[in-house]
């Protein structure tokens, strides 16, 4: 897959995501662009796999071009930035999990953000004034 092809990818599937959930997340991503399967996903959940970026079926260099498409896309969509604290699934230690070998900082806080529609946001929040008014 060359670059051009991974940002209409990384593009549809943030898009998609977006509108579909109003929130979109690097993994989500890698999923749906046919990087990492979901299987691979959930073993590195479950704490099987030691960190994400070993199981993605692209280089790190492509994995580069992604993170960096998926910050722009963002940007130029005016996504708010989230982050989110990736916990290991299932019994055992609650450990933070891990996306890169290095454990670089600015690595795992990519891969750890979240991406909102602030659109989505203002509806949700539009539903739950409504409801409570409604209730009373």
């Amino acid at each position: 897959m060359n670059n051009n092809e991974l940002q209409v990818k990384v593009n549809s599937a943030m898009y998609t995501l977006i509108k579909e959930k109003g929130v979109a997340s690097p993994a989500e991503v890698l999923i749906k662009i046919g990087v990492l399967t979901k299987e691979n996903y959930e073993n590195w959940r479950f704490g099987l796999v030691p960190y994400l970026k070993k199981v993605c079926q692209i280089s790190l260099g492509k994995l580069s071009s992604v993170s960096r498409e998926i910050r722009a896309y963002a940007k130029k969509n005016n996504l708010k930035p989230s982050w989110t604290d990736y916990r290991k699934w299932g019994k055992g230690a609650n450990i933070r999990l891990k996306f890169s070998k290095s454990g670089d900082e600015q690595i795992e806080r990519f891969y750890a953000t979240h991406y909102v529609s602030q659109q989505k946001v203002t509806e949700a929040k539009e539903r739950k004034k409504s409801a409570e008014t409604n209730a009373d």
